[in-house]
């Protein structure tokens, strides 16, 4: 079947009931309706300034209602997205957009001094679309609401499986590089659009989808709490929507967990998108300081991905809400649905530990299938529903997305264990991996370990030069307010689940580990900083 979301979205619009809410951003309320015509009247202001088939449209936005209407307005034009770090300085911003081939740039007003820094050094952009305060436009630039607000007709286009939605990512190393999703792959990566409600059955085409939403999906709203510029909040706006959702959002400049819980009590949110312990835990410390004030029993289900969630995080908030599932989705860039692991009131998996997702494998480094319970190590893998590589990059694309005995997978470098059970046990990113005297030591084995102690908020774990070890394992710690390092008793708490090899040898304290909006930690940065106070050269 021919799966586009500018087909898919259109076929949900038509099904939706009269007033419907689809997006809802600080009390605006946009419907389905308006959303369909609004998204029609940019793709047409698109086009009419000259993008054609394929081009790219920057989002340089934070999260807001009109990122979901541009990104919609793409799908049906037949236009790409690029997301836009808006935490860039100027030449990674360049790089992004150079590298990308922007055509056009859709930025929020509070972003005006960067973009007008930029427009003399991207001629190639054809139209710079400027997001709220459009009292004060930047010269040679259109006003969002303007162009949206047009007369609203649908466009008369076929469209393709074969359309590109971008992704682009920082990784571990180098300059981002930009994902390529065709939206037929990424429909597939979703589940093609079986959920519980349909009794898991993907639909046939859009009219059955379009169907399925009329019988069940209405009405769902989902919060996506991280940013919509990263994979988790964008993938689970686009999921909520394709299913007949509302997604809610704020463009506040920081995360703050009070108008989080604000907005869940208020337009009672049924799911969140969050990045692990970065947002669980302030969610918490929320919760638990003023116990009653907010109402979160609207919510259905939170889920994170790109990060691990601790189980007492998890165990916390379900004190809170004991109807919530809580689902780790364990994916990347590269590909989504290596597997979930799903913690409720009544239980769940172990820390760490996925189901195994549908076509989805572990191989070794030298390409052989790990086997359950057979103890080998290896990189976690993935056919069907994935990307078609990285934007001008084939050596990464191939390096990233390997043939397999004539098998196509996404391997984006996560080290796993496959259980007697079939379950996966995640160890961490290849890149980061620490090699200790001719032992693999995996970081987030480690930093699950000395975050579940109580003195511990956040920790990293990083690999620092040592002549005798050839790297050490040192943990660089974010302790809790008005806690003291206690470095010996944080070893020994570690040696008690751990094997003494993977015990760090030193342990510092610092006072903010400075995640990246998407929870993402910068090892690179926290390695230099544990040499640094290590007197390592």
């Amino acid at each position: 079947m021919s799966w586009n979301y500018g087909d898919i979205y259109e076929a949900v619009a038509d099904v939706m009931p009269e007033g419907s809410p689809a997006l809802i951003h600080k009390g605006r309320v946009i419907t389905w309706q308006a959303f369909d015509k609004r998204a029609n009247s940019l793709a047409r202001g698109f086009l009419g300034a000259g993008a054609e088939y394929g081009d790219k449209v920057a989002f340089y936005l934070r999260n807001h209602s009109a990122y979901m209407e541009t990104l919609l307005a793409c799908f049906k034009a037949r236009l790409t997205h690029v997301n836009v770090n808006y935490r860039y300085v100027e030449d990674e911003l360049w790089y992004i957009l150079d590298n990308s081939d922007s055509k056009i740039v859709v930025f929020d007003a509070a972003f005006r001094n960067q973009a007008e820094a930029l427009m003399a050094r991207l001629p190639e952009v054809i139209l710079w679309v400027q997001v709220d305060d459009e009292a004060n436009l930047l010269p040679n630039t259109l006003g969002f609401e303007s162009l949206a607000a047009g007369p609203g007709e649908r466009l008369d286009i076929e469209r393709s499986p074969a359309d590109m939605l971008f992704l682009y990512t920082g990784g571990t190393t180098g300059m981002p590089k930009g994902v390529m999703w065709e939206h037929g792959n990424h429909w597939l990566a979703g589940g093609a659009g079986a959920t519980p409600e349909n009794g898991m059955v993907r639909p046939k085409d859009t009219a059955g989808h379009a169907a399925n939403v009329r019988e069940t999906g209405v009405g769902r709203r989902s919060f996506p709490v991280c940013p919509q510029m990263h994979g988790t909040g964008l993938f689970t706006s686009i999921g909520a929507l394709a299913r007949g959702g509302c997604v809610v959002t704020t463009d506040s400049a920081r995360f703050d967990p009070e108008e989080t819980w604000q907005i869940v009590d208020e337009h009672k949110v049924n799911a969140m998108a969050i990045v692990g312990d970065a947002f669980a835990r302030p969610l918490l410390n929320a919760l638990e300081q003023q116990p009653g004030k907010y109402d979160i029993s609207s919510v259905m289900m939170i889920i994170s991905s790109g990060v691990m969630w601790s189980p007492e995080v998890k165990r916390g908030l379900l004190r809170h809400n004991p109807n919530m599932a809580l689902v780790d989705s364990f994916g990347a860039s590269a590909a989504v649905g290596f597997g979930t692991s799903t913690t409720t009131a009544q239980g769940g998996e172990e820390i760490a530990r996925f189901a195994l997702g549908e076509n989805t494998k572990v191989f070794t480094e030298d390409l052989r299938e790990v086997k359950p319970g057979s103890g080998e190590v290896g990189f976690v893998a993935k056919t069907g529903g994935i990307p078609s590589g990285y934007y001008k990059d084939p050596e990464k694309t191939a390096k990233t997305f390997p043939v397999i005995d004539g098998v196509r997978y996404s391997m984006p470098g996560d080290w796993c264990q496959v259980e007697a059970d079939g379950t996966l046990t995640l160890l961490g990113r290849g890149s980061v991996c620490i090699n200790t005297a001719g032992e693999k030591v995996y970081p987030e084995e480690v930093e699950e370990v000395l975050k579940q102690h109580p003195d511990v908020y956040d920790a990293l774990v990083v690999g620092v030069p040592d002549e005798k070890w050839g790297q050490a394992v040192t943990a660089v710690v974010q302790l809790g307010d008005g806690q003291g390092l206690d470095e010996a008793g944080l070893r020994q708490y570690v040696h008690g689940s751990l094997a003494g090899y993977k015990c760090p040898k030193r342990i510092v304290a610092i006072d903010d580990l400075g995640r990246a909006s998407n929870g993402k930690a910068d090892y690179k940065r926290i390695a230099d900083y544990a040499k640094s106070s290590l007197g390592i050269a």
